[in-house]
């Protein structure tokens, strides 16, 4: 219990999901489940999330190898070994994109990076935020790999990405 039972919905109208890769798939999912659950969030901040784990989009095939430590077959070993049974990933909890609707979601931040294979992940999954009515960012790195949001003080598009996310934020909070 404790700080637990604290929590009300006029304190999570303040909360916001982020995630990148893995865990931009997580945030996406994040904000099905809570606005199902009829829970308020404010906003979503999606960094080149995995939001299709059938992997089929044409950036896995132009970004496939040579691009940074996430390649196409290194995807394909993730997905079969977190989830074998193929079938599985056109669920929307694990495939967000696939979900039955995606209007009444917050205010989303979706950044990818140019050369990377969740590239066009990023990009189908803001058409859908926007046709859905969901007020929605979009910024793509050019030249940028997966990984460089971690590459703060190493690449400048890592700064200005993290810039970016502190002031969409900051506007969803103020």
């Amino acid at each position: 219990r404790g700080q637990f039972a604290k929590v009300t919905p006029a304190f999570l109208a303040k909360e916001a999901v982020c995630g990148d890769s893995a865990g931009g798939n997580l945030a996406a999912v994040t904000t099905l489940l809570v606005r199902d659950a009829g829970l308020p969030i404010t906003a979503q901040v999606l960094i080149y999330p995995t939001v299709d784990a059938r992997c089929k989009s044409a950036s896995y095939a132009r970004y496939a190898t040579g691009y940074g430590g996430l390649e196409a077959k290194t995807v394909e070993w993730f997905m079969d070994h977190y989830l074998p049974d193929s079938e599985t990933r056109d669920d929307w909890r694990v495939s967000p994109k696939n979900a039955e609707t995606h209007t009444d979601l917050p205010t989303a931040l979706v950044i990818t990076a140019e050369c990377d294979v969740l590239r066009d992940d990023g990009v189908a999954y803001t058409e859908l935020l926007t046709s859905a009515g969901v007020a929605t960012e979009y910024v793509e790195y050019p030249g940028m790999i997966h990984g460089f949001f971690n590459y703060l003080g190493l690449v400048d598009d890592s700064e200005a990405a993290h810039d970016r996310v502190a002031a969409f934020l900051k506007s969803q909070f103020t």
